[in-house]
């Protein structure tokens, strides 16, 4: 079995590493900072109905193969733990709050019918009587019952103690590309040096085109893209919602224990971090639009995460231009979501298995003379 190097330490790069360990490889993830990107910014929804967008089915595909798959990861990876992640069966609401919208959310909800997916047309009055929290302001919504979630932060956490309880090596530096020729061969790094690789596994979100060593051809068209989150919580520990309620400009996310996330924004403000008065203003603003108690909630964190986007919102997934080097990166806003299939696609390329069906629209090769480094 390969010697395989993992380049990313986030829910993406810890479930490609724990599932080649399983399979019998030899696995070192290199991180200086393992689940401190995206994924512990992240909501945690596990929503292929609210990700769906027109011109998007095979990427809507991908996800709804993702999210049949994740009970079975969920339950191996708490088995195997002891850790809970905080997966749930929450269902999604989606709601309008004037006819505009209405008109749009049910444009929306036909086109999501039409392609199989299990959405319910609900009026105020049904909306109200699911969630009695909601604004009387609101004209109708969509319900998705089979929505998921769970806590990113927890499952990191899950990940990192599996990944270490089965043999990765995990190497908190920061990686350089080692080349012989026209092939990878492994990484370097400050502290241990050359760390040899059958096969290098570029899991770095944002950060992967950025990395030292890249050869010119072999550059992922990934660029960050801003999103900002609120965590809120009730002094009492009442939870907010039952559901996830998704708006037009904004979601909540309770996570049943008086806590609720409220995201997010989408901002193409380059490597920026920084938390901003007015998108901490208008997230609230939008919120309370759709649930007036968010006005009672405390204030627990506000922060900024850097997803990793593509020109068409999709992942790569899959060999790059250069020998040995593999690229599992630019999930964009479904990171979480898509962590268990692209854990066993690219667990089974690397061991030299065929690419499944339903990720094979998202290799590499569809950007092969667009590969740029973002300014």
């Amino acid at each position: 079995m390969p010697d395989v190097v993992v380049v990313g330490g986030g829910a993406i790069g810890l479930a490609v590493a724990w599932r080649l360990v399983g399979r019998g490889a030899t696995v070192t993830v290199v991180d200086p900072s393992p689940g401190s990107g995206a994924s512990c910014v992240a909501a945690g929804m596990l929503a292929p109905a609210g990700e769906a967008q027109f011109g998007e089915e095979r990427l809507l595909t991908l996800a709804l193969e993702s999210w049949r798959r994740y009970p079975e990861f969920v339950a191996e990876l708490e088995l195997a733990t002891g850790c809970a992640t905080g997966y749930r069966e929450s269902g999604s609401l989606f709601v309008a709050r004037d006819v505009d919208e209405w008109a749009a959310l049910t444009r929306e909800g036909e086109f999501r019918a039409g392609i199989g997916l299990d959405v319910v047309a609900m009026t105020s009055r049904e909306c109200r009587a699911l969630e009695p929290r909601l604004s009387p302001r609101i004209r109708g919504g969509l319900l998705a019952d089979g929505d998921r979630q769970i806590d990113p932060r927890r499952l990191l956490t899950a990940l990192n103690v599996v990944c270490e309880r089965d043999g990765v090596s995990m190497v908190r530096e920061t990686a350089t590309l080692a080349c012989d020729g026209d092939r990878v061969t492994g990484v370097t790094t400050p502290e241990r040096g050359q760390l040899a690789g059958d096969a290098v596994v570029l899991c770095a979100g944002c950060w992967s085109p950025l990395v030292a060593g890249l050869p010119p051809e072999a550059v992922p068209p990934v660029r960050p893209v801003k999103g900002q989150i609120l965590r809120l919580r009730s002094r009492e520990g009442e939870s907010l919602t039952g559901h996830m309620i998704h708006g037009r400009d904004v979601y909540l996310v309770p996570r049943g224990d008086g806590r609720v996330v409220v995201g997010a924004t989408v901002e193409e403000r380059g490597y920026d971090t920084a938390v901003t008065a007015g998108a901490v203003h208008d997230l609230l603003r939008d919120a309370r639009e759709l649930i007036p108690d968010v006005a009672e909630l405390e204030v627990e964190e506000v922060e900024a995460g850097l997803r990793p986007g593509t020109p068409d919102n999709a992942p790569l997934l899959g060999w790059s231009a250069v020998e040995g080097l593999a690229f599992a990166t630019g999930h964009h806003r479904n990171g979480i979501l898509l962590a268990p299939i692209t854990a066993d696609v690219m667990a089974a390329l690397v061991c030299g298995e065929v690419m499944p069906d339903e990720a094979a629209p998202f290799t590499p090769s569809r950007f092969a003379t667009a590969s740029t480094v973002p300014a």
